[in-house]
């Protein structure tokens, strides 16, 4: 293949996915999930033109993404495959592969922003008071990881990540590893401690395998405890409450930061504990919070 101006050497299809690869995964350090989605997006757009990346500008792209569309793309997955288009086109003209970046001229795509659903406050106590048939050590490490996740708002792969060390009982905090290897101190209240202690005490121990290492929270074989057996606890809890949505980790995560706002703490404040990189994000609790005043409102008020 040659580029554009004639004068750069061509790259293959499968060098130009390999490093764009590389540069994901070791320079932006991005997730094995969102390093997956942008290949797959890519290898859309070289499908759209046969593999070749020569004359890749900004009509191709935008006819690219229209064709897309008409495919019925969401329009999550149309935000998505832009904003990779654009780290896409970004990378091979910064190496050589293209004379210039068409994706400096795409506009952004704004996925739609749905309210997430959340718990309320007393939806959350019966969850978290739900009664365990025994004192086996499945059911204390479940109830100690619901504890948690909902009295810090992790993401269910940052507790997942959690060591025994990184919980200082002395000042009930844990230390969180969160997007972008950004570290956090995210702290937790009494219930979330007592729960703790229980586990590291009596339930741990008789799970402890030697491959077990230093994570916090283990599976039934021992090894470090991974997303999907997170999401069937919080799936199989949240069943056992009634009239509580069914959601997963990250519903959890969504229904602290509600309730933390509904309590009075501020914006940045949960945006620093969330591990939020923008306030922009975490500003869709406010909408979260209104909303279900509103809907308090028409329920109660005889004029609404």
């Amino acid at each position: 293949m040659a580029l554009g101006d004639g004068g750069n050497v061509g790259v293959g299809r499968d060098e130009a996915l390999g490093e764009f690869s590389r540069y994901l995964r070791l320079e932006r350090d991005l997730s094995p999930h969102t390093v997956r989605a942008y290949l797959t997006d890519v290898d859309s757009l070289l499908d759209y033109m046969d593999g070749e990346l020569e004359g890749l500008d900004i009509a191709v792209l935008r006819a690219w993404l229209a064709d897309q569309h008409g495919a019925g793309k969401a329009r999550a997955t149309l935000a998505r495959r832009t904003a990779c288009a654009r780290t896409f086109t970004a990378y091979c003209h910064r190496r050589g592969w293209l004379p210039a970046d068409p994706g400096l001229l795409l506009g952004s795509a704004k996925a739609p922003r749905s309210l997430p659903a959340v718990l309320g406050q007393e939806q959350a106590q019966a969850v978290l008071d739900a009664p365990s048939t025994d004192a086996e050590p499945k059911e204390l490490r479940d109830q100690a990881l619901l504890e948690l996740l909902y009295a810090t708002g992790v993401r269910v792969s940052e507790l997942c990540a959690l060591d025994v060390d990184d919980v200082d009982r002395e000042r009930n905090v844990i230390r969180v590893l969160g997007k972008g290897r950004k570290e956090r101190s995210v702290p937790f209240g009494l219930p979330a401690l007592r729960a703790l202690d229980r586990w590291c005490i009596h339930g741990r121990p008789l799970l402890v395998r030697a491959q077990s290492g230093p994570a916090l929270f283990l599976g039934a074989r021992g090894g470090r405890i991974d997303a999907g057996t997170v999401r069937r606890v919080v799936h199989a809890r949240l069943a056992q409450v009634d009239g509580a949505p069914d959601m997963g980790p990250h519903g959890l995560r969504h229904s602290a930061a509600t309730h933390l706002l509904e309590g009075g703490a501020d914006l940045r404040s949960v945006q620093e504990l969330l591990g939020h990189a923008s306030l922009n994000t975490t500003q869709i609790y406010t909408h979260v919070s209104i909303e279900r005043l509103r809907a308090a409102y028409r329920q109660a008020h005889p004029r609404a």
